[in-house]
């Protein structure tokens, strides 16, 4: 069975009485679609792809069957995004790959006002302004804009490293500020977490696993005994698995080792939901957000959580080098972000009290030879000893 977290998005996991697993497609509105085809197949992704459009799988195969498929120019800004969809498959995780190409087919789809899609267009002459006409035109919000870069500056990169292209012509192109993201846990917020779920209950083990280990919710989904290796867990995170490949190793923290030997845990995954099982991706996730909310954290997420260890370990001096070994990433990208706002804060702390004014008041006036506090001239003492 495919792990959850190689499922396209909208599609879930349930299983039967005997254990057998069921997919299905959800789209919030909408009533569920059971999925019948083999996880990982073409047919499965054109099953899906049916159920996002709303019509019966086989009416698709027949109309796909029929109608000659439109013929791509070769050296166009589509024939560079099937050929990127066609070569990095295997190489980058399968639910990236299809939020990444579908981004691309919308952008190739979208039409300029000569009335050319973009997508029959040379890409060796596409430009940055007209990459940032695209993100402007095709999106409204910060974040949703710094996708469209993100998507056509992947496969771009893709290009040059093949030789393709000599420059990324989205290089250069400053993201746009989109806020602060996930909400960062405080302490108190822990504590009345905490305060909520007792010591030994799953939701208590989860809250110290993500907030001890700074794992995202996908590893935390199946981290477990076969991790652990003299004290210390050994994982390689699934997000980054055919990307950088890098393994986390990190030593279970004392607090978080009687976290876990307080807790009910399964032999393949620490967090096991109400039927024995490891829970999924997206069932954890769930999870999560009931366990917040019954703790009147209704602003707190799973991934908050990892925000957390890193900004209360760039507090307490941890080093790029340091956050980087801890949380698996390959580059200070993301690290600066924290130890630069860390930083920051205790520069700051050492530097406040300069800005109190000095005051005459404070001042010590120096003793001036010959003059005396009132400012007449003090007698000279003679020179002679008296006899």
């Amino acid at each position: 069975m495919p792990r959850k977290h190689n499922l396209p998005p909208g599609v879930s996991v349930d299983f039967d009485s005997r254990g057998n697993p069921r997919y299905y497609f959800r789209r919030q509105g909408h009533q569920k679609v059971r999925l019948r085809e083999t996880p990982g197949t073409d047919a499965f992704k054109d099953e899906v792809a049916c159920a996002r459009l709303g019509i019966p799988h086989e009416a698709k195969a027949k109309e796909d069957k029929g109608a000659a498929r439109p013929a791509v120019i070769n050296g166009s800004l589509r024939w560079l995004a099937d050929e990127y969809e066609r070569r990095n498959r295997k190489r980058i995780t399968p639910d990236l790959m299809e939020r990444r190409y579908r981004m691309l087919m919308e952008i190739c789809d979208s039409q300029l006002r000569s009335g050319k899609k973009r997508g029959d267009l040379p890409f060796a002459q596409m430009q940055r302004k007209h990459v940032i006409d695209a993100r402007d035109e095709l999106r409204d919000t910060p974040g949703a804009q710094n996708n469209i870069i993100k998507a056509l500056s992947s496969m771009f990169a893709w290009a040059v490293k093949s030789g393709m292209l000599a420059l990324n012509p989205c290089a250069g192109i400053e993201r746009l500020h989109s806020g602060e993201g996930f909400h960062t846990w405080t302490v108190d917020e822990v504590e009345q977490f905490e305060a909520c779920h007792p010591a030994g209950s799953t939701a208590r083990l989860a809250l110290h696993l993500g907030l001890f280990t700074g794992f995202r919710l996908q590893t935390l989904a199946i981290v477990g005994r076969q991790h652990e290796e003299n004290g210390w867990l050994v994982v390689r995170p699934n997000k980054t698995a055919k990307s950088s490949g890098v393994v986390v190793s990190i030593p279970i923290l004392p607090m978080l080792g009687e976290t876990i030997a307080q807790s009910r845990c399964g032999d393949l995954a620490f967090l096991m939901n109400d039927y024995g099982r490891p829970f999924t991706v997206d069932g954890l996730g769930n999870r999560f957000r009931k366990w917040c909310d019954a703790a009147q954290l209704p602003h707190c997420t799973a991934h908050g959580l990892r925000k957390a260890g890193a900004t209360i370990a760039a507090e307490n001096g941890a080093t790029d080098e340091e956050l980087m070994a801890i949380f698996g990433w390959v580059t200070k990208q993301q690290t600066t972000l924290y130890t630069q706002k860390a930083n920051r804060k205790r520069i700051a702390g050492n530097a406040i009290h300069k800005l109190i004014p000095e005051r005459k008041a404070d001042k010590v006036v120096p003793a001036i030879s010959g003059v005396g506090k009132n400012g007449t001239k003090k007698p000279k003492k003679s020179s002679k000893i008296n006899g």
